[in-house]
């Protein structure tokens, strides 16, 4: 009963087996319907069998008879000097033993397929059919033959095969002779030779590996891949172009794989199996999931397990994919995993390719990890960045006011802004002394300080040296040059702490400086400041600016200089401040040669 049930259970995997081979194959049907019946032969033998033994009430006894030595040896020698390639395999379908031929034929050292499932070296639509074939010769003891492919180790045969039932001495269960007679070889492409068939050719795959590492890194470290998202399916891309027919990466998000990439072969058509791969949900993958909880790549160099990658409607995605040989290395450490996919006709990878492979998905998984940094980093500074600038200038009643803001080369401190205040409006200007994030969270801390003391006070010295007091109190460290104004009608009341002197154009293209003057915030308890007021006719134009203007250099070291700016200036008398402050960014553009190292801030404020 216990080989009965077994017999029973194979029947029926083999039987769901040809019920997906019609799908997958329904212009082909002929093999599938010959396979068929030949199962339904084998439904009718078991059953007799079964009936037989149930009227004896006994169990088949089975005995195991030794040979004699001399013919062990004889049967041995004839197997290996026979002319063709014989392949004995089990019930299974294992391949128990090859002889030299088929070594030869097949491209293979000797022992390389001992072990190993013989029906994934046959063409993918004619396997349900090879085991049903199989089966039924073991069965029957009927000898079967058909024609069909065979692919290994970048070599196509199509071949005919013809099967024949044998009982070995020394074996407990019947084995199947499987008899390949090529009738059309299709050779390895050049370069498609095993690495290990010669020392030239482990040379030339070994700089082959290393190239593609060399390639890798300068994909993955140029500036576009940090900026957007695109690490992986550059890495993906290269990887298919000469490494892969497939290439599917994963990427673990909210602590679940989810498929980001796929990339299938360009040579046929594949659209629709690139969908469903795409689809096919790698929770579902056991060669996924294992490398991600392992944290260690695994290589197949003849796929065993055509379940491995999950499934797609087609059935098994190797399955539908035609695979022979396949890689799936970690991305990073569990961020992702990465798989590659040869079919049966291509090279198989190798212990050395899943090496290679390895450190790719590494180097890839830091590309990852730092372009999701980076882009942290950048939405910061571009939140920094807003809070020094403001997105849009109010309108001034009885002013025209205009700005330009150019950040440095990196995160910057300078800041300038236009809020209203009691009966009138208020502007500042300024930067704290220094770069990075800390001092451009020191000047939004200033800027907002200015901003909101101006609601209950009516003169801004007043409100530069509380925020003096407060910016003292913080402890930072860090001192600010600014500049503040109330504008009230025709008057506008500055006070600066530090900062350079304002300057006003006149309609004629005379230029009068402010006073500006003073010491930075945050140096000592007790603000000391310069304090004017001005008086803002029609035409006249009121010019603010930062440091990094007045500092920027040409190449040969010269300063900007205030002297070259307000020569600008007099050649804009009578302008709108839009081209004011536009005429400026020209000039010092062209004076620095378009560098800009440190942020440029240039604010106009024009009577009408």
């Amino acid at each position: 009963m216990p080989d009965l049930e077994h017999a029973l259970d194979a029947l029926a995997g083999r039987v769901s087996s040809l019920r997906e081979a019609r799908t997958a194959y329904p212009a082909d049907l002929a093999p599938t319907l010959d396979a068929a019946l030949a199962e339904l032969d084998t439904a009718v033998e078991l059953l007799a069998e079964a009936r037989e033994e149930l009227r004896k009430g006994g169990k088949r006894a089975g005995g195991k008879k030794d040979g004699a030595q001399r013919e062990l040896k004889l049967l041995r020698q004839v197997f290996r000097a026979f002319p063709v390639p014989v392949i004995v395999l089990d019930g299974g379908g294992v391949v128990r033993r090859i002889n030299p031929e088929t070594s030869r034929m097949l491209g293979s050292p000797d022992g390389y397929l001992v072990g190993r499932s013989f029906p994934l070296l046959v063409d993918v639509s004619r396997r349900a059919a090879f085991r049903s074939h199989l089966t039924s010769v073991l069965q029957t003891g009927q000898p079967s033959a058909f024609e069909t492919r065979l692919a290994h180790q970048g070599r196509t045969h199509t071949v005919q095969v013809a099967l024949t039932r044998l009982t070995m001495p020394g074996e407990p269960q019947q084995m199947v002779a499987a008899v390949a007679l090529p009738t059309e070889v299709q050779l390895p492409e050049p370069g498609g030779r095993r690495p290990e068939q010669s020392d030239g050719a482990l040379l030339i795959a070994a700089a082959k590996r290393h190239d593609l590492l060399v390639k890798m890194g300068r994909l993955l470290l140029d500036e576009q891949a940090l900026l957007r998202p695109v690490a992986v399916a550059r890495a993906t891309r290269l990887l298919a172009a000469e490494w892969a027919d497939w290439v599917i990466a994963d990427l673990v998000r909210d602590g679940l794989p989810r498929r980001s990439v796929v990339v299938g072969p360009k040579d046929h058509p594949v659209g629709e199996l690139v969908r469903q791969v795409e689809a096919a949900d790698p929770a579902a993958s056991q060669v996924v999931l294992q490398v991600l909880e392992r944290g260690s790549g695994v290589v197949q160099e003849m796929v065993d397990d055509e379940t491995l990658l999950g499934f797609c409607t087609d059935g098994p995605v190797l399955t539908a994919m035609g695979a022979g040989s396949m890689v799936c290395v970690p991305i990073g450490t569990g961020d992702g995993a990465l798989t590659l996919v040869r079919t049966h006709d291509k090279q198989p990878y190798t212990l050395a390719d899943l090496a290679v492979f390895q450190e790719v998905g590494l180097q890839l998984g830091l590309a990852v990890r730092t372009q999701s940094s980076y882009q942290s980093r950048s939405r910061a500074a571009d939140a920094l960045s807003a809070s020094v600038a403001p997105r849009s200038l109010p309108d001034v009643p009885g002013y025209e006011a205009a700005a330009v803001y150019h950040p440095g080369s990196s995160v910057g401190a300078e800041f300038y802004d236009v809020f209203p205040i009691a009966k009138g409006w208020g502007f500042a200007l300024g930067g704290a002394a220094g770069k990075g994030e800390e001092a451009a969270s020191v000047s939004a801390m200033v800027r907002g300080g200015l901003r909101v003391l101006s609601v209950w006070e009516s003169d801004p010295d007043l409100v530069m040296r509380k925020v003096n007091e407060a910016l003292v109190a913080q402890g930072t460290g860090m001192f600010v040059m600014a500049v503040a104004g109330f504008v009230r009608g025709r008057e506008i009341r500055l006070s600066s702490a530090g900062h350079h002197p304002a300057m006003l154009l006149q309609p004629d293209g005379g230029v009068r400086y402010a006073a500006g003057g003073g010491v930075p915030l945050g140096i000592a308890p007790e603000a000391e400041t310069e304090v004017q007021t001005l008086t803002v006719c029609p035409g006249e134009t009121l010019v603010l600016y930062s440091e990094g203007l007045i500092s920027s250099r040409n190449e040969r070291g010269e300063p900007y200089g205030e002297e070259r700016l307000a020569d600008v200036l007099g050649r804009c008398a009578g302008q709108a401040p839009s081209t004011v402050v536009k005429a400026v960014e020209s000039d010092r553009n062209a004076f620095s040669g378009g560098q800009v190292w440190d942020e440029i801030v240039v604010f106009a404020l024009r009577g009408v």
